[in-house]
């Protein structure tokens, strides 16, 4: 049985723990606020780019875009779809843990990702410290690396612009042939999912049926408006991902820290109890031992 003094120790230890995780908690949940309304707010502008993006790509066919001047010629080649041999994946974590399975759940997408598409060559670009320490310690070299992208209180375009067009540079030039996002994505406080999404090519979404008939007047022409187009839709789509892993990074956080707070609360009331029992046990013995030495000497 552990003495009155180990116990008050570990019941020190505990308690001590608790503070933190409640004050991990509050701190998620204030962050969560702020990073969930900047996820929700960046969603609806994501899905108007997508329709006006499938709008302009419905009204003209592979060939004006090819034949266009300007930037066209990059358009043409986002869209151009090509065995995917070479795969390259942006793997979205969190800069730290203690946030549950939020991590491992992405590192785990990743190499189902991988096991999926065998005889495929993969090139990993980590964002956040987690997915880069993860392949630094099995020694897989990665073609890029952002760390500390969220320890800032918001996330910035720029860093999304920077991304993407590394990738599309990539891609225009055919050093891949498809570009994947792989991270979690803000469901709701208590839920989290794994998303994985195509970057390039892009696929536009189909266009809306019921659009308006009649032709519609460009300025400018549609194949170098696809071609401005095309490169801020894959900007949107690195932002739009970098905003949802925050929330739910935050959120996956705020829940794991609620229940270590709980569990630790059930292990300080455990541990006072036990403390109780090794106390009275301690002085009924010593009472037993005055009783004793007492009878002895009357005896």
């Amino acid at each position: 049985m552990p003495n009155l003094l180990d116990i008050r120790r570990r019941l020190r230890s505990v308690r001590n723990m608790r503070q933190i995780t409640k004050a991990m908690q509050m701190v998620s949940a204030a962050k969560l606020r702020r990073a969930q309304e900047q996820a929700l707010a960046a969603r609806p502008y994501a899905e108007r780019l997508a329709a006006l993006l499938a709008d302009v790509a419905a009204r003209l066919d592979a060939a004006e875009v090819a034949g266009a001047d300007g930037g066209a010629d990059l358009a043409a080649r986002l869209l151009a779809a090509r065995e995917e041999r070479r795969i390259a994946v942006l793997v979205v974590s969190a800069d730290s843990g203690l946030a549950g399975a939020f991590n491992a759940n992405v590192v785990k997408a990743a190499v189902q990702f991988a096991l999926e598409r065998p005889g495929r060559e993969f090139t990993w670009e980590a964002i956040g410290r987690k997915a880069r320490d993860y392949y630094r310690r099995r020694g897989l070299a990665l073609s890029g690396e952002h760390v500390g992208l969220f320890a800032r209180r918001t996330i910035h375009y720029e860093i999304a612009r920077g991304i993407a067009a590394e990738q599309v540079r990539r891609y225009a030039a055919a050093e891949v042939d498809a570009v994947y996002t792989i991270g979690n994505e803000f469901k709701s406080v208590l839920q989290q999912r794994i998303a994985v999404r195509r970057l390039l090519p892009v696929a536009p979404p189909a266009a809306a049926a019921d659009r308006a008939a009649g032709d519609a007047i460009f300025e400018p022409p549609p194949a170098q408006l696809l071609a401005t187009l095309l490169p801020r839709y894959v900007e949107v789509q690195v932002y739009r991902a970098l905003l949802e892993s925050f929330a739910a990074e935050h959120a996956a956080r705020m829940n794991a820290m609620d229940t270590a707070t709980k569990n630790a609360g059930d292990l300080i009331d455990s541990l006072t109890l036990n403390l109780n029992r090794v106390r009275q046990a301690a002085i009924t013995k010593e009472i037993i031992e005055v009783v004793s030495g007492a009878a002895a000497q009357s005896g």
